[in-house]
């Protein structure tokens, strides 16, 4: 039953598009938080506010693509 309450959420793509160096640490932790680690990396997210919020705080380093 999990699995197909999970599937039925609506999810997003990211992909890292700018490097860390030089941005600030909390910055660093939000992309960290979002599963990614180097430039061109790209994590499948279920699409919730608190995803939406950490993508908001790096919109700069990262690209959504729906």
């Amino acid at each position: 039953m999990a699995d197909t309450a999970a599937a039925a959420r609506p999810t997003i793509r990211v992909r890292l598009v700018k490097g860390l160096r030089g941005t600030q640490a909390r910055h660093r932790l939000s992309v960290k938080a979002l599963g990614l680690t180097k430039v061109n990396d790209v994590r499948e997210l279920v699409d919730s506010p608190q995803v939406r919020g950490l993508i908001n705080t790096v919109y700069y380093l990262v690209r959504v693509e729906e």
